[in-house]
């Protein structure tokens, strides 16, 4: 995961909607059931789709009264504590 792709769709969401990221999501997810794909496209899909969705947590972090750098350091040190153990 990328902080600064995620805040960057963060402020994409707060610019716009955060549909736009939801079908956008939806898109991607059924493009990765395509057999035709190779595992470096997969792979890049699945990054793109991992900062989407976290990006979309960190707005809700937001919605519910963090600041935008809290819920980014939030959102980082749970997924840290997620790849350490």
């Amino acid at each position: 995961m990328k902080l600064p792709l995620i805040k960057h769709i963060v402020q994409f969401i707060e610019d716009n909607d955060e549909d736009f990221v939801v079908e956008t999501l939806e898109t991607l997810e059924h493009i990765t059931e395509y057999s035709g794909l190779k595992d470096e496209e997969i792979d890049v899909l699945g990054e793109l789709i991992s900062n989407m969705y976290g990006a979309l947590e960190v707005q809700q972090m937001t919605r519910e009264g963090q600041s935008t750098r809290e819920a980014l350091n939030t959102f980082m040190k749970r997924v840290q504590g997620s790849i350490d153990t």
